[in-house]
């Protein structure tokens, strides 16, 4: 007769199984938040670009559900759509370059020279713009560069105006929003170095600049790429700052947004975010080619 295991005694039974096997214990785990990435984003997203090979109908505007490249070769034989992916890299790009150079000093600062209570101070006001709205954010800025605004209030004694609404603006505006998620990655390769080799390189002679580019940076640099990664992927698809603050210029976000959510051509727009995430996906390859994510 098999012996009568006690009912209490199963969870213990159950706990000893998953403690000698920690790869089912891992996948016990992340099985729920896997399945929800998968179904509600990857899914979401092969539809998304299966989509981009569909066409619409201009009379109807009913999706017809049979293969075609028409989209693809419109995006990329068109002229407007090429400029207006180029004008995007272009802005993110610029947007990546200006949190790095915002960021280095701020980080700099916050992790070697401010004493500790200043140093938590610090990383508080480097995290209190990500508590707040982005639209707030977004509709303050508009605010301040409108023409009855801030900036230009300021600048008119001086006979100057502000960048107004712009590509300027856009650019002005993102690295604003975004700038938080190039300091942190930066602050905390900066906290990991140690003051020590700071000592020594100053006590071998050598100048800030070298310092800088033979200590510093191979210590940092996988917190910029961390931070670039943030910085250009989220520039490359905002939509709601450059409808805010862009006046007539687009970027790839608003014309997938007026394409997809306004009542354009739906497979048009698919397609448009193919070449913006496989832009993106290059990026990444070239950051990886880097070997600064290997630190990570």
């Amino acid at each position: 007769m098999p012996a009568i295991v006690p009912a209490e005694a199963r969870p213990h039974r159950a706990s000893a199984f998953l403690h000698r096997h920690p790869g089912v214990r891992l996948g016990a785990l992340l099985s729920a938040p896997m399945l929800w990435y998968f179904v509600m984003y990857l899914a979401a997203l092969a539809l998304l670009f299966l989509t981009a090979f569909w066409s619409q109908d201009s009379f109807t505007s009913q999706i017809i559900r049979e293969l075609t490249f028409e989209n693809v070769e419109e995006v990329l034989t068109t002229p407007v759509y090429r400029s207006v992916t180029l004008q995007t890299i272009g802005v993110a790009a610029t947007v990546t370059v200006l949190c790095i150079v915002l960021a280095l000093p701020a980080a700099f600062f916050a992790a070697k020279v401010a004493r500790p209570r200043a140093r938590r101070a610090l990383i508080v006001m480097f995290l209190v713009p990500l508590w707040a709205s982005y639209l707030v954010k977004a509709y303050a800025w508009r605010g301040l560069l409108s023409e009855s605004g801030v900036i230009n209030w300021v600048l008119e004694p001086f006979g100057l105006s502000g960048p107004g609404f712009s590509t300027v603006a856009v650019i002005l505006v993102l690295t604003y929003l975004w700038l938080p998620y190039m300091i942190l990655p930066i602050y905390v390769s900066l906290d990991r170095l140690p003051n020590s080799l700071l000592d020594a390189s100053g006590d071998l002679g050598a100048r800030a600049g070298t310092t800088f580019r033979s200590v510093v940076l191979p210590i940092i640099l996988p917190g910029i790429a961390a931070g670039s990664i943030f910085t250009f992927s989220l520039s490359m698809g905002d939509y709601i700052a450059v409808s805010l603050v862009g006046g007539d210029e687009l970027l790839l976000g608003n014309v997938i947004y007026n394409n997809i959510a306004g009542g354009g051509n739906t497979p048009l727009g698919a397609a448009l975010a193919l070449v913006s995430v496989i832009i993106i996906m290059l990026y990444l390859l070239l950051v990886r080619r880097t070997g600064a994510l290997k630190e990570l």
